[in-house]
């Protein structure tokens, strides 16, 4: 489960996708299938989680990692290129951006 902290030295990835509903359900197994069979078993994964908007045009993910390195290795790979490959076909389009927590709230 991911954790969200201010102090964390971890790697913090958002991703949004956009797509029409029509093409929903297969993004949204595809990238399943991504985390289940593979991104969850690459070095320095902590955990995910994936998001779809009521109106199934958008899936937001959240990743994090134990360094930006091993997401960037994790891109890298054939396996995740093809797949990206796969995912793009999918949806009108995508994009990981790496933050820092800045702040957070509710935290006990």
């Amino acid at each position: 489960m991911p954790q969200i902290s201010k102090n964390s030295s971890s790697q913090t990835v958002i991703t949004t996708f956009e797509m029409t509903p029509g093409t929903c359900q297969d993004l949204l197994e595809a990238l399943t299938d991504a985390y289940a069979s593979f991104i969850s078993k690459q070095p320095g994964f902590i955990a995910a989680g994936l998001h779809v908007n009521d109106a199934q045009t958008r899936i937001a993910n959240y990743s994090q990692w134990e360094r930006r390195e091993d997401f960037l290795a994790m891109l890298r790979t054939p396996e995740m290129r093809e797949r990206n490959r796969s995912i793009n076909e999918l949806c009108k389009s995508f994009e990981p951006v790496m933050y820092d927590v800045a702040e957070i709230f509710g935290e006990s």
